[in-house]
This record gives structure tokens, sequence and C-alpha cells, in this order.
């Protein structure tokens, strides 16, 4: 077995909140839990046990809980997805939860790679959402009505949200990088009351306007009756042309200090995500307050380890769903840091400089963010004190093995790194870490509580050390509680329960392992298929990563001759040819590491890989234009204009 890269120490293992968590658990059930396997299985076993404890234990405020947790049938259903109903009796208001401090304590730091920092306490936070509800209430904004966001990740964004929860209505957010057709895509369905704005953004340099995108789609979006505008990049942008635009400072209701928090029902509408988007037309998902809530608070508590005095950050825009995890970490009272701009800023070191900074004591990032501090020789630990940093986390895309190495080599030697995986579709984590466990190279850490992850074979068979598709067997509160406009489930059925009946499976093709740790292979629906042999892309990755004369790849399976073979496409460093002896080196790098069926067929330089404007890597749409297929909803890309780059290459032809 191989050896951990970390343990955590007896005296971070007492301090933790989830070892706290399972004396209270065993004092209520006269139980002896005494370590992470035993309370995983326990809260898979006896989850309305389980999640009435974490409801107890992070201190939800409702007005009523009920005595009922889970409503029958307590399993899914694909008849009638999901088919269970979580404290079915209980009243709560999210944004009370998010709220629940409203002292000196500063909540929220705004950071833009321009070096501008603002902060908001606790109680200036509080004060804030209280007028900006009161305008939305004067509006006419009332429960179920929906609120959208084109903004960058600046408080005046957090503000909304919770203005927008606290009198019942649905946020809705995407990033101001959106194009025209992508926020149609999403806000035309959804139909918004009200829409707010930043009038531009910062990133890698450049001041990007968005009113003029701003006047097109205000003017589109019939259902509007109200326009806000936060002056970022102007301090009085020109509003003429958007139809009731306001700004923002003008639009709170003065000398407004106190907020009425009414109780919704548990699965009263949140959020609406979307999904890519690059297959077709986003499918919006619908989240509830209460499920949101409740696993938001176990993963930051008992899997984060947050803690009041902890200053937490994630890189994420407000197209991303990592930040409405993010946001969550208010109902914990963490200090939140937002930053809004390019992750390289700065020569590369713009969120290193934070985390000294402001003290950071979480970081999150994505998994290629530290493959890129690695490529570009960072070395964080010598450069910085990272005094406060106690733990490490990393989603968007399988960690590499080499991360995991780097991050402790050359970040800081104690600390919990833990690679996270869930999605849009849960608005959270099947998998991720947990600070009373060894950290393994390659490895998530653990299953998350309450989620009954198994992995199954092609026969549907639960296996442990063989490769398949991530499930989950068992209900769980933060299922999706409906698609817009998909009155018969059709869509959601398809989404999540086509596979199995009854059982949910998540589209992650991954391996439990002998620690009980998590290996995520890629989508299933990017695995290869060489010769009937199936292949996960982020093996392949894993390998190319390795190669300093290359910047990045994407893999995907053509078919040919009726089989399918792998194609590999790399983006060279600057400055480096691919040549016959870089390709020779590539195809033995990954030869000698995986499998002869690994190693690609065709190897081909192109300039630029599609990214989805959260900056995921489109494979799917790549296969598709080398097949001659359409790609919809191209406005989903932050770069559409690199899926030329694939069409009709001569170097597939044979």
């Amino acid at each position: 077995m191989a050896a951990p890269l970390w343990q955590p120490s007896q005296e971070r293992i007492d301090a933790a909140n989830i070892t706290r968590f399972m004396s209270f658990v065993n004092r209520r059930h006269g139980l002896d839990l005494d370590d992470y396997p035993a309370l995983y299985d326990w809260s898979v076993a006896e989850i309305e046990a389980f999640w009435s404890a974490v409801w107890d234990f992070c201190r939800v405020i409702a007005t009523d809980k009920g005595t009922v947790v889970l409503e029958p049938p307590g399993r899914f259903s694909s008849e009638q997805p999901p088919g269970a109903r979580w404290f079915p009796d209980a009243r709560l208001n999210f944004a009370e939860n998010l709220l629940r401090y409203r002292d000196d304590q500063v909540a929220l730091v705004s950071l833009l790679e321009t070096g501008r920092r603002r902060t908001l306490s606790y109680g200036e936070l509080y004060r804030k959402v209280a007028a900006l509800a009161a305008s939305l209430r004067a509006e006419g904004v009332r429960p179920g009505d929906r609120v959208a966001g084109f903004m960058p990740n600046i408080s005046e964004t957090v503000i909304a949200m919770l203005a927008t929860a606290s009198i019942g209505a649905t946020w809705s957010s995407c990033s101001p990088d959106f194009g025209i057709n992508g926020v149609m895509d999403r806000f035309g369905q959804i139909e918004p009351t009200v829409l707010f704005s930043a009038d531009g953004y910062f990133y890698n340099g450049k001041t990007c306007d968005s009113l003029e995108r701003l006047r097109e789609i205000a003017g589109q979006i019939t259902s509007l009756q109200r326009v806000v505008v936060v002056p970022l990049v102007e301090q009085a942008p020109a509003l003429d042309g958007i139809p009731n635009a306001v700004l923002f400072d003008d639009y709170l209701t003065p000398d407004v200090t106190d907020l009425a928090f009414p109780g919704f029902a548990f699965d009263h509408p949140l959020y609406i995500m979307y999904s890519s988007g690059t297959t077709g037309m986003p499918k919006c998902i619908i989240h509830g307050a209460g499920g949101t809530l409740l696993q938001h608070l176990k993963e930051h508590q008992l899997l984060v380890d947050l803690h009041r005095s902890d200053v937490f950050f994630y890189f994420t825009t407000c197209g991303w769903m990592m930040w409405n995890w993010l946001v969550s970490g208010l109902a914990s009272g963490a200090t939140l840091v937002l930053y809004d701009g390019s992750p390289f800023a700065r020569r590369g070191r713009v969120l290193l400089d934070a985390m000294d900074a402001e003290g950071i004591s979480v970081f999150g990032a994505s998994a290629k963010y530290f493959a890129a501090l690695e490529k570009a020789r960072q070395q964080p630990g010598e450069r910085y004190e990272l005094s406060r940093l106690r733990t490490v986390l990393s989603t968007g895309s399988p960690l590499a093995h080499e991360s995991f190495e780097y991050i402790y080599r050359e970040f800081k030697s104690d600390l919990c790194l833990s690679s996270i995986s869930g999605g849009t579709d849960i608005l959270s984590c099947f998998v991720g870490g947990s600070p009373i466990l060894p950290v393994y190279k390659g490895e998530i850490q653990c299953r998350g509580l309450g989620m009954a992850v198994e992995i199954r074979d092609e026969e549907g068979r639960a296996v442990i050390g063989e490769k398949g598709e991530l499930v989950c067997s068992r209900p769980f509160p933060c299922t999706p509680v409906g698609f817009w406009d998909d009155p018969a489930s059709e869509k959601y059925r398809d989404a999540y329960f086509a596979s199995w009946p009854d059982i949910w499976a998540h589209g992650d093709y991954g391996e439990l392992t002998e620690h009980g740790g998590v290996i995520i292979h890629g989508r299933s629906d990017a695995v290869l298929n060489p010769g009937g042999v199936r292949i996960g892309t982020a093996e392949i990755y894993r390998q190319v990563e390795k190669l300093e004369d290359i910047q990045e790849s994407i893999v995907i399976g053509q078919e040919w001759q009726d089989d399918v073979r792998v194609v590999l496409f790399v983006v060279p460093a600057q400055g480096v040819v691919l040549d016959d002896k870089l390709v020779g080196r590539i195809r033995e790098v990954i030869r000698s590491n995986t499998t002869p069926r690994h190693v690609p067929a065709k190897i081909i330089a192109v300039a630029d890989i599609p990214r989805t404007i959260s900056g995921k890597i489109v494979e799917l749409a790549v296969r598709n234009v080398v097949h001659g297929r359409p790609v919809k909803n191209t406005d989903a890309l932050a770069n559409p204009e690199a899926l030329e780059l694939y069409r009709d290459l001569p170097e597939l032809k044979d």
C-alpha cells in the first residue's frame, strides 16, 4: 500500500468539527463511531437520522423543522423523479441562515485584478441586504419570481442574491463574459423580473464593457421590470438605451435597517443553474433552499472543517456553481474572499499574494490552475509565509498525481489537500475531503457523508478497485427539485435515471480505491473506447501534463474503420514545434505509464483548445466537429472560434 502524502495530527483530529459531530451522534443514538469509515457507513445506512443530526449540529435556523425527515417512498423514483421529499413540514429562509451573524467581523473581502479592495462586515452586509430587499419588494418581486445577475464576482452580487432569497424569489446568474446569445439561452428561458449587471469588468489587463450587451439583453427579455447597474469601471456610467435602468446605490431603499425572513418550504426554489449548453439548449436546473443549505453546511463544516475564524477563498465566476458553494460559507460565519479577474494577473501571483495579504486559511481553485502554477515554476512556499493556510481545495477536473506532489512540495507540507468532485446538477459534491483522513497521491479522500456513492460496472454490479459509472443509490437532500419547463419530468429522468431504474447516474467514470478514496477518470460521455476497452480521458491528460514542452491538450475518440481510435490534440509550449521526436516522447510517456491502448493513434498540434466560460475543456464539442456534426450553442464557449481549428483536418483523413 502506498504511503500517504499527508497524515492529520492527533491535535488536528481532536479539534475538527467532524470529531465533535461524531460525539454528538454517539450521544444521540447510543453509538460508538470513532473514525470516518464508521461514520460514513452509518450516514448512508441511516440517512434520515444522519441528515436530522446535520440539521441540529449545524444549527439550521427555521420556524419549523417538522417531525418527518423523509417522505415515502424514501428512495429515488425514475417514474416521478426524484421520488423523495426531505423535511416536508419544515419552514426556513435561506438568507436568514447566511445572515445569522450581524457583528463587526468582516464577511466579504472583494478584490479586483486592478488591486482595488473593499470589505463589508457582517453587520454592514445585513443592512445592505435589508435595503435592497425593501426595494425588490417595492418593485413587486414576490416568492417564485426570478431575479438574475449578469455580474462579476463582487460583493454586490452576494447582496443581490441574499436580498432575492430573503423574499423567496429565485436567483440565477451568469458571468459577464457570456455573449448575448449565451445569456438569452439562459435568462430568456426563465423570464426574470429584475436583472442586475455591472457596467463592465477587468480581465487580463483589459477593461471590458458590459453595457452594450446589456442594452440588447434588456431589450429582448420582455419580462424585465427593472435593470440595476453597478458602477465598477466608471463612476457614473451612461444608462441611456437600457429600459427601466437605475444605479445600484440609487436603487437601495434608504433608512431600512431591518429585514423580515418569511419561512418557506424546504424545497422552495432558491437557485436556477444551467448545464453547459454545448450539446443543445442549456437545461435550467432548479435547486431548493433547504437541500442547498443543509448540504453546504455539511460540506463546509464537516468535510472542509470551516470555522468562524477562517478566511475562505475559491477562485470562481458567478457562472460556475462554485460561486454558490463559496457564498454559503457565510452560514458558518467565515470571512469570504471574492476575486474577479484573471487568476494569472500580476505575473501569475495575484491569488498567491492574496493568500498572505488576506490570511487565507482555506484556498480553492481548479486543477488546471495548480497545473499552470507548476509549469510556470511558481514556488509559493519560498516567496510567501502561508502561515494561516490549512486546507487547499481543487475541482473542475481531476487533480493530477504530479499536482498533489507539487502542492506538498512547493506550498507547504502540513495541509489537507482535498480534491472534490460533484457538479452543477447537485450544487455540491459526491466525493471530497476530510480533515481526519490521510491524503494519497492522485486520490480524492472519501465519499461524502450521507451520499451513497457506488461505482458500477457495465453489468450494474457495485465494484471496488475497478473502473465504472459513479452512481448514488439512495436519496440525498440536494437533488434538484426539478427542471424548468419540464412538467412531466422527462428531462430530469433522461438526465439522471436513464441508465438504471431508481439509481442516480451522475455521468462520471470513476473508481473506488483500497483506501476508501475515489479516482475520477473523466466524464462518462467522453470515455474513449478503442477496441472495446474503456479509457478515461484523465488517464491520458495526466501523462501529457508531465511534459514541459506541452502547454495543454485535449483527447477524443474518432470513429475509424468500424472502431474508435484515440486522437490527441496538443498546444505546444511557446517556441516549441511538434516534430517527430516530440511525438515519439509523448507516445513513450503514455505507453510506459499506462497501456498500449492509451497511446494515441494521432497526435496533432493546435493553436487553442475550446473551453466553456467556466474553464472546462469541451471534448464532446471537438468530437462533433471532427465528425462533421453540428455544435449547438457555441455561445456557451469562452473561445468558440477555436472549434474551427479541428474542422476537416487532413491528418484525420488517413
